[in-house]
């Protein structure tokens, strides 16, 4: 079969960095499955982005798919003609559908008999016919939330279009793409090599513009940036903090990356390193530096778009950009030193939290209440933690959390300390935030746990006491991220606290008649469910996690606990068979609960030896197990009830429960229950049963 090598690339003005690499696979994910969905083969493929352009790579691509043999079947063949030998109405539709003549139908051979139909050979898809669609296709699936259009074109891209390459060998000729014609012309680096560049072959597309000072793959011009950036802050004897978020917004905005070193003075040091660092990166996208303690050093690294024959005159300029930023930074500092943190509290009640659930300082009550009532659960001072909670928010109405919004709890925590507060509730302040994101570090003290607690915990109920839950698309409290903290925080740090008992209390803090009834209940289980997503991370299986939730159990860490102790369980050879026995008793027992009395097993009714051995032995496991319980030792216990696989097999091969005496009967069914709550004391092992 005939192959050419393929190439797309689709010019443009300033692509998004933070979207660059999202848009540069999704293009080369389009272009693939265009050509899987026509059953056109092909080689490697590779993607590139850069600022100005995306672009796909490919291999030896089939020019053209196999001949498929196609079949259409029509009536069968007893009902083709009428008793006069006409064709009926049937087989002359059909016919006429296929756009042939009735005569040319074959007979064709089914499992349900002779069917009259017709056979044609479909000739394959051709790469170079079907190259526009699966490129323009691909484009139109480019995830994009807004696109623009440009001049009086209607054509619609996320940047204007400047040129379009699409290769197939040396075939460049593909009609129109995003209202251009497409074409084999290039173009390298805006200043370095502004002009046209004409490809010959679209596998030599990555070595042309490298000598046209483009690095157009993605990962490559990225391990660049690294590299320079760690041998510039090497020249320094100092380490280069490379935020991979950082790195991967700066590879998306330059095409050919120069990495240079600037310094600020050494004064600003004396400003809050994260207020710094915030300024260098978010601002200005540069790296910062640290010495070997880690201290923050008065030099940064940027990375500039361009080989400058005067690269100082470059770096002056980019320090005089920096220097107003810190500047800011100090002078905000300072400013905000001169008033104590307790003092700017009253200014929050100006504030708003969120409509119906008031101000920040009525938040703020709220949560200085529900610590004092958490903080003895948590082994934190009352006063501490009350005093952390009254301060928690009160950064927010600073100069500098308001220039630098990621500065918050983080500058309230500096002027705490300045303010002569406690040294662990200034600790706090910067601390009730974490964890920020999926696996950031936890909060450390127990004032600092109580703060982080109680307020996630007021948002929660709040939030969903007014009937704004989070939605599929919608979660503009963070609310899940707050569900996962609170479960990360009890579980990692050991907390064993009840959490619908700490719901309730923080509904209580609010006015009555603002929470809507049943609030509690709905967060308690909207909470737990957010476990289900992090034991899929830990690889242990949903059944797992539903065998324990199905237990409705108020406390997280010992929901933790006995999850693990189940999992474990489940990988012994005696599981599966136990779990089908759990699952037969619970269908025995289901069908009986609202008409029976249960009771005690009565050694007297004991009349067949299977029985015999199952009540011997669960009256022991009952014994031996209950010291497991009251240590929350779940997986001890659960090792243990395997034993119980022979007598319980054996007492469903030798036993009738369903027994014509009544009184042997309903010993047998107290039997089985017994056995069953064994295990309903950790867990309902029953929904562990394959298929269930």
């Amino acid at each position: 079969m005939a192959t050419e090598n393929l190439l797309v690339e689709i010019g443009t003005e300033e692509l998004p960095p933070k979207a660059l690499r999202t848009l540069g696979e999704a293009l080369r994910d389009g272009i693939v499955d265009g050509l899987a969905q026509r059953e056109l083969g092909h080689g490697e493929v590779r993607w590139f982005a850069t600022p100005r352009r995306l672009a796909v790579q490919i291999a030896d691509v089939q020019l053209a798919a196999a001949d498929r043999e196609q079949e259409a079947l029509g009536p069968p063949l007893e009902r083709a003609r009428d008793e006069a030998g006409n064709w009926t109405p049937a087989a002359a539709g059909f016919a006429k559908k296929q756009g042939v003549d009735p005569a040319d139908l074959e007979h064709i051979d089914t499992p349900k008999g002779t069917r009259l139909g017709v056979r044609r050979t479909v000739p394959g898809a051709r790469t170079g016919e079907a190259l526009n669609a699966i490129i323009c296709d691909s484009l139109r699936k480019l995830p994009i939330p807004k696109r623009m259009r440009w001049g009086a074109s209607r054509e619609e891209f996320v940047r204007p279009a400047h040129w379009i390459v699409a290769m197939l060998g040396r075939d460049s000729n593909h009609g129109e793409v995003l209202g251009l014609r497409t074409g084999n012309v290039t173009r390298g680096h805006r200043f370095h090599a502004p002009g046209d560049i004409v490809l010959q072959d679209p596998m030599e597309y990555e070595q042309v513009l490298a000598q046209a000072k483009v690095i157009a793959c993605f990962e490559h011009r990225r391990e660049s940036i690294r590299e320079q950036v760690e041998v510039e802050a090497s020249a320094l004897q100092a380490s280069a903090v490379i935020d991979p978020d950082l790195l991967e917004e700066v590879t998306g905005l330059v095409e050919w990356p120069v990495a240079l070193t600037g310094a600020f003075e050494e004064r600003f040091l004396q400003v809050p390193a994260e207020a710094l660092i915030s300024s260098m990166k978010e601002h200005q996208k540069y790296f910062h530096l640290v010495d070997g303690q880690g201290a923050l050093r008065p030099n940064f690294i940027t990375i500039a778009n361009i080989e400058s024959e005067d690269p100082v005159q470059v770096i002056a300029g980019n320090e005089r950009v920096i220097r107003p930023r810190l500047s800011d930074a100090a002078f905000f500092f300072d400013t905000d030193r001169k008033t104590p943190l307790a003092q700017r509290v009253t200014a929050l009640e100006g504030v708003v939290f969120q409509q119906k659930l008031g101000s920040l300082a009525d938040k703020t009550r709220r949560v200085a209440a529900l610590a004092a009532d958490l903080a003895p659960q948590l082994g934190a001072p009352v006063d501490a933690a009350r005093r952390a909670a009254e301060l928690g928010r009160a950064d927010l109405v600073t100069d500098m959390v308001q220039e630098f919004p990621d500065m918050q709890g983080i500058a309230g925590s500096y002027y705490a300390a300045a303010d002569g507060e406690d040294a662990e509730v200034a600790a706090a302040l910067a601390q009730q935030y974490w964890p920020r994101f999926s696996g950031d570090r936890l909060p450390q003290g127990p004032v600092a746990c109580t703060l982080a607690l109680a307020d996630r915990l007021d948002t929660l109920v709040g939030i969903f006491g007014i009937g704004q839950p989070p939605t599929g698309s919608r979660d503009p409290f963070a609310l899940r991220r707050a569900s996962l903290a609170v479960l990360r925080i009890l579980v990692e740090k050991s907390l064993d606290l009840d959490l619908k008992q700490c719901l309730q209390q923080a509904a209580a803090g609010y006015p009555a008649g603002v929470i809507a009834a049943g609030t509690t209940a709905e967060v308690y289980d909207y909470m737990v469910e957010r476990f289900r997503a992090w034991y899929e991370d830990e690889q242990i299986p949903v059944a797992v996690f539903r065998a324990v939730s199905a237990r409705d159990l108020p406390r997280p860490l010992d929901i933790h606990r006995r999850v693990l102790a189940v999992h474990a369980f489940a990988a012994l050879p005696e599981a599966q068979a136990l779990a089908a026995a759990n699952k037969r008793v619970s269908n025995i027992l289901g069908k009986l609960e609202d008409t029976h009395q249960f009771g005690e097993v009565s050694a007297d009714l004991l009349a067949e030896p299977q029985e015999k051995a199952l009540a011997e032995q669960v009256a022991a496991l009952r014994q031996s197990t209950a010291a497991h319980l009251e240590k929350d030792e779940y997986r001890e216990a659960l090792a243990a009830l395997a034993a119980l696989r022979a007598p319980v097999d054996e007492f469903f091969d030798g036993v009738m429960v369903n027994a014509d005496d009544a009184a042997l009967r309903d010993n047998r069914l107290n039997l089985l229950k017994s056995l069953r709550d064994l295990f309903l004391d950790v867990a309902d092992i029953s929904l562990l049963a394959v298929g269930k």
